[in-house]
């Protein structure tokens, strides 16, 4: 019990009060989205198709300024980004409570994902500042660990109030996630500050002088970073095949019980919770990150092809092997997880890492967003060849990351971009860095 309990909280003062701010924003966001196709359609009265179309809608408008939200966060400071966008989800989602129609699900729509947009981008972007280079991306695997336990509980406690079948219950869900991010955004205003020109005057001592251009970095000029953005998208589909494909295909191409859904899925949270910590020991550089993705690859190969075969077993022998397709995807949602965090931490400008997380939502976007509609017809309509040539597309990737990622490196080598490094001896106590501004 000991040693699971460490898999979720750091021994480091500064990463457990990371995990539970996790822990926290994950509940509220959680506890929302479980009831939020019964707030939509019974207590606003939406149709399931308008409320789909709202989302799409809120998607393409995050999709189209993905970049500039970056570059804002990059300007006003992560850290206060990252405050003012969870202070402004928070007034969103209580504002869910005013909409009436079409209209007015819209409007909060978009701007909640815009304001949710610029807070990942800062928020993100501070996390790789804030740490010292070998412990980034270990300190994200127990901040996603602690997210999925707050998933869990918000669940839960949603879970409960649909449960009592009553339109009152429902209505408080709202104003619960409000109130949950709203203290939320307090734990984060108590967060540290980075002192970005003491880190990267740090950083430069230690790696020699860095070259400064003259002209402008924009991170859309980096192509190998928006290629290796795009081809992680697709090494990151991982999460269409865990919550749509193989729920499908369990459905409708095999003779196993519908209950085994609530196993798998409770499979995948165990294993995300007690294992991402472990998938991304000793994930700290680009090689190492790539091998994180190269391992991530296999494991999502392996899980087409055993789930590929489940379309002619019966019985236990399918209970079995769509089990062991659910554990085996789920490794790959470990592993990817780890190297994405290394690829985007190892090949962004410190100096505009807000935009360079806006370029890295852009690329991903690309990646996936096709995803859904592609792997669900060549799976449900090709069988064992449609899962086959989903194994193909995803070893495609797999390879073309290297070359992508290794060109990021040469620009940003190029044009000066030093590794920002925040030494360990630069912690205050209780884990805090020194500070100026953000």
């Amino acid at each position: 019990m000991r040693r699971a309990f460490e898999r979720v909280l750091s021994d480091d003062p500064l990463i457990r009060a990371m995990s539970y701010q996790s822990v926290l924003s994950a509940f509220g966001e959680g506890a929302f989205l479980t009831g939020s196709a019964v707030f939509f359609t019974q207590i606003v009265g939406l149709s399931a198709s308008q409320v789909g179309l709202g989302l799409t809608i809120g998607g393409i408008a995050t999709f189209l300024v993905a970049v500039p939200l970056g570059k804002l966060a990059d300007i006003v400071g992560t850290r206060r980004s990252w405050i003012i966008g969870a202070f402004l989800q928070a007034l969103l989602f209580a504002a869910w409570l005013l909409i009436g129609d079409f209209a007015g699900y819209v409007a909060v729509t978009v701007v909640l994902e815009l304001a949710q947009a610029w807070m990942r981008a800062g928020r993100n972007a501070y996390r790789f500042d804030v740490f010292p280079r070998d412990a980034r991306v270990r300190s994200l695997a127990y901040m996603r660990a602690a997210r999925n336990v707050g998933y869990t509980l918000g669940a839960l406690a949603s879970g409960l109030a649909l449960a009592a079948d009553n339109d009152t219950l429902v209505r408080v869900v709202p104003l619960l996630t409000a109130a949950v991010l709203l203290l939320n955004t307090v734990l984060v205003t108590r967060l540290p500050r980075v002192d970005k020109q003491t880190a990267a005057a740090g950083a430069e001592s230690a790696a020699g002088p860095t070259v400064h251009p003259t002209r402008k970095r924009n991170a859309l000029h980096n192509r190998g970073f928006l290629l290796t953005s795009i081809f992680d998208g697709i090494l990151g589909t991982h999460g269409v095949l865990l919550n749509t494909v193989i729920p499908l295909w369990l459905v409708e191409r095999t003779d196993a019980p519908r209950v085994l859904l609530a196993w798998l899925f409770g499979t995948n949270t165990v294993m995300a919770v007690l294992l991402q910590v472990v998938a991304a020991r000793g994930v700290a550089d680009t090689r190492s990150s790539l091998r994180a993705e190269r391992r991530g690859a296999a494991c999502f190969v392996l899980s087409c092809v055993v789930v590929a075969v489940t379309h002619d077993t019966v019985g236990w022998l399918t209970i079995a092997l769509v089990w062991l397709g659910h554990v085996t995807v789920t490794g790959t949602e470990l592993f990817q997880s780890a190297g994405q965090w290394g690829l985007q931490a190892e090949l962004s400008d410190p100096e505009r890492r807000g935009e360079y997380q806006g370029v890295a939502q852009l690329g991903f976007t690309l990646g996936t967003v096709w995803a859904p509609a592609a792997y669900t017809f060549w799976a449900m309509n090709w069988g064992p060849y449609g899962w086959l040539l989903i194994a193909a597309l995803l070893l495609m990737a797999a390879f073309a990351i290297h070359p992508a990622a290794r060109s990021a490196e040469r620009y940003l080598a190029e044009h000066g971009a030093g590794e920002l490094d925040v030494p360990p001896d630069r912690r205050t106590q209780h884990g805090r860095r020194k500070v100026t501004r953000v």
